[in-house]
């Protein structure tokens, strides 16, 4: 039934769904479910691969348990502001790290980057990172690195001295420029190939035209990312709507 917790059953259904190549989405019709559900369910138990029933209702479980315990040490969560719903912000935190795992992104970094998207202020202590996702210091370290590698996540120091770590408006714009900055060393160890292998040859033709497909893809990118980022600085409609009229 929609809504509740997955069963042993509902998971060994998956798995067969998976087995056979279906969507998520019609795995998720099958069982009357969202297709944000098994998506979910899939990409936190191993990816559609290495999926196994069992050990995902085994796993499931012992986060159930292990919640639990932590219940009376950790306690309740700060409310959230706005009038939130917690609890849908909680659902809509778990679907974005889903999303942010199924583009190819780690569990622990997809986390890290989801609290603080979802945060107003965009941007958390690593103290902060570890009480609300209640693992080690070394785990939010860890992913602070790989997202400030990737351009997703920038250091700043507060008035107190602590280190932030922040995401600011741009942080797409800068994470593209730098993914199609990457390439570059791929076309030109591409194009070193061709003398290697001999002009004119296949294997020299096959590497020019990687590095001339990769060449157009990065111009392309840099020159969209530089059109599309006034974008991220332009106020919308609803922001435009929810803003008082002057006297």
């Amino acid at each position: 039934m929609p809504g509740g917790r997955l069963t042993q059953q509902e998971r060994q259904q998956i798995a067969l769904g998976l087995a056979d190549g279906l969507p998520y989405a019609e795995i998720a019709r099958r069982l009357d479910r969202p297709t944000s559900t098994i998506t979910r369910e899939v990409m936190r138990n191993g990816g559609p691969t290495a999926y196994r029933a069992d050990l995902a209702h085994l796993a499931t479980e012992r986060r159930a348990h292990r919640r639990r315990q932590a219940a009376p040490r950790s306690g309740q969560r700060t409310p959230e502001p706005h009038g939130r719903d917690a609890e849908a912000v909680r659902a809509y935190e778990e679907t974005l790290t889903t999303v942010f795992m199924a583009s190819g992104m780690p569990k622990m970094m997809s986390r890290v980057l989801v609290c603080l998207y979802t945060t107003d202020e965009g941007s958390l202590t690593a103290a902060e990172l570890v009480q609300r996702l209640q693992v080690s210091p070394a785990s939010i370290s860890k992913a602070i690195t790989f997202l400030e590698s990737q351009g997703l996540v920038r250091r700043e120091r507060d008035e107190r001295r602590r280190e932030r770590y922040v995401v600011g408006d741009d942080v797409w714009y800068q994470s593209m420029i730098a993914s199609a900055r990457s390439l570059t060393q791929v076309v030109e160890v591409s194009r070193q190939g061709i003398g290697v292998l001999g002009p004119g040859t296949p294997a020299a033709k096959r590497l020019e035209n990687v590095a001339r497909f990769l060449d157009f893809v990065q111009e392309s990118t840099i020159r969209a990312a530089e059109q599309a980022r006034e974008v991220l600085h332009t106020r919308s409609e609803a922001a435009r709507d929810d803003t008082p009229a002057r006297p």
